[in-house]
């Protein structure tokens, strides 16, 4: 295994700050799918193919709360979990460097909908901002290296 560089810990901080917000935003919706709990109201969702916020709340929970709070833990010490590769496309590389791309990626696109569907707010802003640094700190060549790519 290769030498942990500094900035493989940035990527694990930053996932952290993203899970604690998908978390909370997830559940949020989740348990209260008409928007009353977070003051927004249905009508946000008028062109969207969503009657409520359920599976929206449901989205943000698994891959934007729950996933990178796992790979804060896993860009780290890359455990060697048989069935977690399952959706790494880069199969030379440790599979919790492919889905931390995957991460930044999801996060700048359900920002951008969000943007177009709910309207523009600073949050949006400072969450678009964080999946872009998660796309940059996971491409760093110092962390694909760590990852395995050689």
């Amino acid at each position: 295994m290769n030498k942990r560089p500094f900035t493989i810990h940035l990527l694990a901080i930053l996932l952290g700050i993203q899970s604690l917000g998908g978390l909370g935003g997830g559940l949020a919706l989740t348990c209260s799918p008409s928007g009353a709990f977070m003051h927004m109201p249905l009508s946000v969702l008028n062109g969207s193919p969503f009657p409520n916020f359920f599976i929206p709340g449901l989205i943000l929970l698994v891959l934007l709360g729950i996933l990178p709070g796992i790979l804060a833990y896993a860009v780290i010490k890359q455990p060697g979990w048989p069935h977690a590769g399952y959706f790494n496309i880069y199969k030379n590389v440790h599979w919790s460097w492919t889905y931390s791309l995957y991460t930044g990626i999801m996060l700048v696109i359900w920002i951008i909908t969000e943007i177009r569907w709910i309207s523009y707010d600073i949050l949006q802003t400072i969450y678009g901002l964080l999946g872009v640094l998660l796309i940059i700190l996971t491409m760093l060549p110092s962390n694909m290296k760590y990852a395995g790519w050689k």
